[in-house]
């Protein structure tokens, strides 16, 4: 190194650098330094007072350093020999066990820390112990700290309530978290913020947003209140209240800041928004912004826009993280066997970037195989799983209810409890799928009492749709009618809506006409309410009533959504709808659909020919 004892003579300087590389990870570099410290120790001439002092410094930088790089062994080995330890010094090698995960070790170091009568306890301490209690699983240990912090006298310090309220939010304690923030004197605009955010992340949205405004009138708000704020908005689908808060954004010139695009994005994405200006203002997105963007277009009916922005991203070089590729095989919702190549591509980069061992990608995965009719691909993908969630095992169990292989879900379910996975409502819903589809109307009445009495969950309109669905295709409409009307809950749209597709599929008018008209009042948009009924209209040869529906859905503006066609060529998605005239090449093919409409008609006068011979 240049001048060594005239950089070891600073030492400063040389703790600055020993933070620089902890924080970018140059290990290399930072062990290095370390070994010139040691080979040039005859160059120690700090200034004559506080020499001692000045060793602790750099020493207590050494533990930082190694810990952010890992080298927990090292930096407990430099601990170990420091000739004088300070606060800061335990304070580092604590947190130091902490970001590595390795509890135990800290805690440890924690209780010597406190045997000391030389050493104080300090507020770093306490905050830094507070702010590894993250699961529901440590709230005891917060609490514990948190009495702690009472009886040291720490619990009027504002960093220290700032962990315990954050602490306790993710200790699913938000009680806990209102009382420390109610007893707080004093509150910084990050006392503000936890509250804001933690009320926002535990669905407490309408409060986040009262708390904001209470919030204004003593303490000025940051980036990552306002960010906080738009989590509560999507929420709550508040659009409007989004777009006033996406004005004070504009205003205060805050729209530069990365994680508010990012949270902008996803506030209008729930509110079934695309926001194409914020995602193009966008120069340099990151990892978080990008995968925000491709949930928003995945969400909203764009799953074509997300392919081809993801394909984009991959083929010049963006780096490409686990989360980006779980928001894009989400994607895969509407599409069946043509996107079943682009799948495999995106199977093969997650093998290449060594992601196979990320649940949140393989349960994406699973998803993405069945849906595209690969069945034995989604099996095969959950057995190799490494660590299975409930997530995983709803996968599965869905990819079997999708292929109508109502034995293997049952079967799956009964693993999966006997794993000690708790199922989900989604669970349920995907078993009733299954039971609808096979007809099997008895395990599916089974499987709803075993989730409301056993469970002791609250079966959603979905759940209800499907015992409606089920009931309806075995042709007991009047069971079905009966089942939604005798519910303790209004009966949703979505209730009248499987008994409205029932009644097509048997061609009971009086009874479809009926659960159209209770769809109708419930949802006058629905466009599946006029639709349906016209068809049974149809079926029943009534074509002046079928007539009268059509004239009365364009009448209230209803749109039929527009059904949509795709064909892949050379790797390239090519989508049509009726009258399509979009497609840059359609001259093209209407030119040649001209030509086919000939050649079918010269078929079809050849044959008509040799029938009458």
């Amino acid at each position: 190194m240049r001048n060594v004892a005239s950089l070891l003579s600073n030492y400063t300087d040389l703790s600055s650098l020993l933070s620089l590389c902890g924080r970018e990870k140059h290990r290399l570099l930072g062990s290095s330094i370390h070994a010139s410290i040691i080979k040039n120790a005859t160059h120690f001439c700090f200034e004559s007072e506080g020499t001692s002092r000045n060793v602790t410094v750099l020493c207590n930088s050494l533990i930082s350093m190694y810990a952010k790089c890992g080298q927990l062994r090292d930096a407990a080995k430099v601990f170990d020999e420091m000739p004088l330890k300070d606060t800061i010094s335990w304070n580092s090698i604590i947190s130091g066990c902490f970001i590595q995960e390795s509890f135990p070790e800290g805690f440890g170091y924690f209780k010597r820390m406190r045997s000391l009568t030389t050493t104080r306890l300090d507020g770093a301490t306490l905050t830094t112990l507070i702010s590894i209690c993250t699961e529901p699983e440590h709230l005891y240990a917060c609490s514990m700290l948190h009495s702690l912090a009472v009886s040291s006298g720490f619990d009027s310090v504002v960093q220290v309530g700032n962990a315990l309220v954050t602490a306790y939010f993710k200790c699913d304690s938000p009680l806990s978290s209102k009382m420390v923030f109610d007893g707080m004197n004093n509150r910084n605009v990050i006392t503000w913020t936890a509250m804001i955010s933690g009320l926002a992340q535990t669905q407490q949205c309408r409060e986040s947003l009262i708390l904001f405004r209470e919030m204004l009138e003593v303490e000025k708000a940051n980036s990552v209140t306002y960010a906080s704020l738009l989590l509560a908005c999507s929420g709550l689908r508040a659009i409007r209240e989004g777009q006033q808060i996406h004005g004070l954004i504009e205003k205060l010139g805050l729209l530069s800041d990365l994680h508010v695009k990012s949270a902008l994005t996803d506030m209008y994405s729930k509110c079934g928004i695309i926001a194409h200006q914020i995602f193009h203002s966008c120069d340099e997105p990151d990892e978080v912004f990008l995968t925000v963007m491709l949930v928003s277009f995945a969400q909203n009916g764009m799953e074509e826009k997300a392919f081809d922005i993801f394909v984009e991203l991959v083929g010049r070089g963006t780096e490409v993280d686990e989360n980006m590729v779980s928001a894009i095989l989400g994607a895969f919702d509407v599409y069946t066997s043509f996107a079943l190549a682009l799948g495999k591509q995106i199977h093969s980069l997650v093998v290449k970037k060594c992601m196979g061992c990320n649940v949140y990608v393989c349960n994406g995965l699973i998803n993405m195989y069945s849906k595209c009719g690969e069945l034995k691909d989604s099996i095969g993908l959950f057995n190799l799983t490494p660590y299975k969630n409930s997530v995983s095992w709803n996968s599965i169990i869905a990819a079997f209810a999708r292929h109508g292989r109502l034995s293997e879900a049952l079967q799956h379910y009964h693993r999966m409890t006997l794993d000690g996975i708790e199922p989900t409502d989604i669970t349920y819903l995907s078993l009733l799928h299954a039971c609808s589809h096979v007809g099997a109307i008895e395990k599916g009445v089974e499987l709803l009492s075993t989730m409301s009495a056993a469970q002791g969950m609250t079966p959603r309109a979905e759940h209800y749709a499907c015992i409606v669905d089920m009931l309806g295709r075995g042709g007991q409409l009047h069971e079905a009618r009966s089942f939604t009307e005798g519910l303790d809950v209004e009966p949703s749209s979505l209730l009248w809506q499987a008994l409205l597709g029932a009644c097509c599929i048997h061609g009971n008018m009086e009874m479809g006409r009926y659960a159209a008209e209770k769809l109708v009042i419930l949802a006058p948009e629905c466009h599946s309410a006029y639709v349906l009924l016209a068809n049974i209209y149809s079926t029943d040869g009534r074509w002046e009533d079928r007539a009268r529906i059509i004239k009365k859905m364009k009448e209230k503006g209803v749109k039929k959504q527009t059904g949509v066609s795709w064909i892949e060529i050379e790797k390239e998605i090519h989508s049509f709808v009726v009258d399509d005239e979009l497609h840059p090449e359609a001259h093209d093919v209407y030119e040649i659909l001209t030509e086919l409409m000939a050649h079918i008609k010269d078929d079809e006068r050849f044959t008509d020919e040799c029938s009458i011979s």
